[in-house]
């Protein structure tokens, strides 16, 4: 018997709409009974279309294109402004490729769990920024270097005491050292500044309740050593490109 598949996925690119492609569209209709569900990404939908896969079938794709792919293939239902549709008859569509990362985490969470899909969503950020100049996301931004050190044993006391105000010089003091010799080592050590340090250890304290917590934002704000709701909202969208009502609605 031919070998069955999970999931097909169909991916677009500017030959996907113009021209014909009558071997690939022979060869999607002989997989479309052995896949249990059929999915296209951006201007893959056209694909689907010329295969005659689309018919009666709830489908999107990129905004700028779904004028044409309703003309070019009247029998599908093409909607417009969604980032993914799924039929729930194993044809699963979406718009333009970033839209493709909203359904590919929607295919891990209904598959493997909401955690896994949590897992991959923050690894996709890191992702992102290196791809394309958007923010980074790190699971541990401040994590202590080496406990042994003078310098690890600064940066534990600022992981444990995020409520104090903290300074270069407050630190260089905690630490015996001259302010420029202490933020020197630090920097050395750490790859980063005191004060950054300090900023994302609270970005850090503050994003793992958010996760796992349903504690007021006022509240988070103040265990994690921020003056303010504002003051959060600011070093999150700084460092992570998301409010943290934005971040909790994502990950909590």
């Amino acid at each position: 018997p031919a070998e069955s598949y999970d999931l097909l996925l169909v991916v677009g690119g500017p030959g996907a709409y113009s021209g014909s492609h009558p071997n690939l569209c022979t060869w999607l209709r002989d997989m479309e009974g052995r896949v249990g569900r059929l999915v296209s990404v951006c201007t893959g939908a056209f694909l689907l279309g010329e295969a005659g896969l689309l018919d009666g079938h709830r489908v999107t794709t990129h905004w700028n294109y779904t004028e044409q792919l309703a003309q070019a293939y009247p029998k599908a239902k093409v909607e417009q402004n969604q980032i993914f549709i799924n039929d729930k008859s194993g044809v699963i569509s979406c718009g333009g490729i970033t839209a493709g990362i909203d359904l590919a985490l929607s295919l891990i969470e209904a598959d493997h769990g909401r955690q896994l899909a949590v897992q991959v969503a923050k690894v996709l950020l890191v992702v992102m920024r290196r791809q394309g100049g958007q923010v980074q996301f790190s699971p541990l931004h401040a994590e202590v270097t080496d406990d042994e050190t003078v310098i690890g044993k600064v940066q534990r006391y600022v992981l444990e005491h995020l409520d104090e105000d903290f300074s270069v010089e407050s630190l260089a003091a905690m630490a015996a050292m001259s302010q420029r010799h202490f933020a020197r080592s630090f920097a050395q050590e750490v790859k980063m500044t005191p004060m950054e340090f300090v900023r994302a250890a609270r970005v850090d304290s503050a994003r793992k309740l958010l996760e796992n917590s349903a504690l007021p934002l006022k509240t988070i704000a103040y265990q994690s050593g921020f003056a303010s709701t504002r003051q959060m909202r600011q070093q999150f969208n700084d460092k992570l490109g998301l409010t943290p009502a934005q971040y909790r609605r994502q990950f909590g």
